[in-house]
């Protein structure tokens, strides 16, 4: 884990707000909060939680330095009081989440901060920044790898992501998702993505000729000889010279990438042409503004691909490039410790908020696979030797009851009292776990178009009180 600490990277009301609860007596006030998402990127099905570690090592660590409160001091609206509390800032609250590499779904919580108010409400940007990208990121990446078919993926995408962040934690959150590697460095230095890497069209310009420039190559890496055969003429020219410096220096271990023109009739030809002489075990890559689209109809089609390079259009899901999770007050502590839920209102039926501290129940059947994950109220139980209802919360009218399940308490204690309780994963432990979890759910969740809905329900008890906080707001006429 690379730690950094930006405690400035905040929206300013963040401070404002802050400012007011200290002068309003409220600095102690425990408050909950949770961040979700409404809607999942692409019309899919599921959206796959990451960016956990980084959020856990950010809130750790977070720290104002003497020059961090100068700053603030200079606004000329902070009190002497706030500024001082900064200087000594430690987040002392608790954190809930739901593991990286779980599928998660709209309205869920992926993660719970309970902590005193002027805390929960500096963590806002940092926790959505963090979550909202990695978690796009990933969720881009599944559906990828999905419509690859067992394919190798690799994140090509470095040089278009959007800042270096973009670059380093979409690799990361990318390699959750099944990608098998990227091409950028620092990824395999700070995280353990596997990096790989072999020539751009520059270095077949380079040399005198495409044949000097694929045998030179071949001398400096004769383990992992891929030869980029696009640069004058594909069949003509690229693959012809690629065979032939193969079969001279009894290259076996190759491949070939190609990065333009009509990719399912090029691999084709080039599988014949690398298989009549001899190279069967060649292996063909290719790349170009590859999406889930275009390398489902690839495989539709036939396309001879071992391999796919993705870069843009998955380093900033180019499709749909922002995931709309939030930051909301669920609840508040009184002073004797009780909780008092808390609701945001809104014309907007999709945009009204679940109450109240939370857990979430993942429900599976005989044969472990996910039917319906449930919204509960923190103190709920579900006892799975008993039948279990569950219903829609927007048509409450349509109730199942359930029985010969399991079930799994998915949001785990991060940090209790600022102290970090959960051992995180390693990357490779994420990865694994994300692929358990995909066998997990149904084949029409995962479809790219019109997927099947899959239902988060409230319990019986969060439907209740919700229902009467909206009933006991109703305006007067």
């Amino acid at each position: 884990m690379n730690s950094r600490n930006i405690p400035l990277l905040c929206d300013y009301y963040e401070h404002t707000m802050g400012n007011g609860y200290m002068g309003s007596g409220m600095k102690d006030k425990k408050v909950y909060f949770d961040i979700f998402f409404r809607r999942v990127p692409d019309k899919g099905g599921f959206a796959v939680a990451a960016g956990l570690e980084q959020l856990v090592d950010f809130i750790i660590n977070l720290r104002f330095s003497d020059s961090d409160v100068e700053f603030l001091r200079s606004k000329n609206i902070f009190s002497e009081e706030y500024l001082q509390y900064l200087k000594d800032f430690r987040f002392t609250g608790d954190v809930y989440a739901i593991p990286e590499g779980t599928p998660v779904f709209p309205g869920e919580p992926i993660v719970i901060i309970r902590a005193d108010a002027i805390q929960a409400q500096l963590l806002e940007t940092f926790s959505l920044l963090t979550i909202n990208h990695q978690t796009l990121i990933a969720t881009k990446a599944s559906r990828i790898v999905r419509a690859a078919e067992g394919r190798a993926v690799s994140e090509f995408g470095s040089r278009r992501a959007q800042g270096t962040d973009g670059a380093i934690m979409g690799a990361r959150a990318a390699y959750i998702a099944g990608c098998a590697g990227s091409a950028c460095t620092v990824a395999d230095k700070w995280y353990g993505v596997p990096v790989s890497g072999t020539m751009a069209h520059s270095w077949v310009q380079m040399f005198d000729s495409e044949y000097d420039a694929f045998k030179a190559y071949c001398k400096m890496y004769p383990n992992n000889a891929t030869l980029l055969v696009d640069t004058f003429d594909t069949l003509r020219s690229g693959i012809p010279n690629a065979i032939k410096v193969f079969k001279e220096m009894d290259i076996s271990k190759c491949a070939i990438r190609l990065d333009s023109g009509d990719l399912a009739f090029l691999t084709k030809k080039a599988r014949k042409m690398l298989d009549q002489a001899g190279l069967t075990d060649c292996k063909i890559v290719v790349s170009n503004s590859l999406d889930e689209w275009l390398i489902r109809d690839l495989v539709d089609q036939g396309a001879c691909i071992d391999a796919f390079g993705v870069g843009d259009n998955l380093i900033t899901s180019h499709s749909d490039p922002v995931f709309n999770g939030v930051y909301k007050l669920a609840a508040i502590e009184d002073e004797n410790g009780n909780i008092i839920p808390k609701i945001k209102f809104s014309e907007n039926v999709e945009k009204m908020t679940t109450p109240h501290f939370k857990k979430v129940y993942r429900i599976f059947d005989k044969n472990g696979m996910a039917i319906a994950d449930q919204i509960c109220v923190y103190d709920e139980v579900i006892d799975p030797s008993k039948p279990l209802e569950l219903f829609d919360p927007l048509a409450t009218w349509k109730r199942k009851t359930v029985t010969d399940y399991t079930v799994k308490e998915l949001l785990v204690p991060v940090i209790k009292n600022g102290k970090q309780v959960y051992d995180l994963p390693s990357l490779q432990e994420i990865r694994e776990y994300h692929r358990q979890q995909m066998d997990t759910l149904w084949d029409e969740i995962k479809r790219f178009s019109n997927p099947h809905t899959y239902f988060v329900d409230l319990s019986q008890k969060l439907w209740d009180i919700k229902d009467k906080m909206i009933l006991d707001n109703r305006p007067s006429h």
